[in-house]
């Protein structure tokens, strides 16, 4: 599934994480019609995560979970490359933070949840 181009709703989500949860609830406390894509079993590719960048406004190191483990044992630090970073992130997906709303050209991180709003 590549991220829409419309005005589709897609929650990027990690069940086990209780901001995403969260996140998710809000969206149907909400009313909002969504899709959920789940980034673990369903990662993004390089270019799906290039194009989230900047639906988000973001360079890489800015939506990516630098405190993970697999962070440094990917060999990356915060003065990373984007590519480097974005491959290492396609790779291994619990890189990415998280949960993500996509909407249209936007995105936003759920952190805390209410960040989404805004894309409702």
């Amino acid at each position: 599934m590549a991220l829409p181009t419309d005005d589709t709703i897609v929650l990027l989500h990690n069940p086990r994480c209780s901001k995403s949860r969260a996140t998710r609830a809000l969206l149907e406390e909400k009313g909002a019609s969504f899709e959920t894509r789940l980034y673990l079993e369903d990662p993004l590719t390089e270019d799906e995560l290039r194009d989230l960048g900047k639906r988000l406004g973001r360079a890489a190191v800015d939506f990516t979970r630098t405190k993970q483990a697999e962070f440094a044992e990917a060999g990356l630090s915060k003065d990373s490359s984007d590519d480097e970073i974005l491959a290492a992130m396609a790779k291994t997906p619990i890189l990415m933070e998280r949960p993500v709303v996509v909407r249209g050209a936007r995105a936003a991180i759920g952190r805390p949840p209410e960040d989404v709003l805004p894309l409702l």
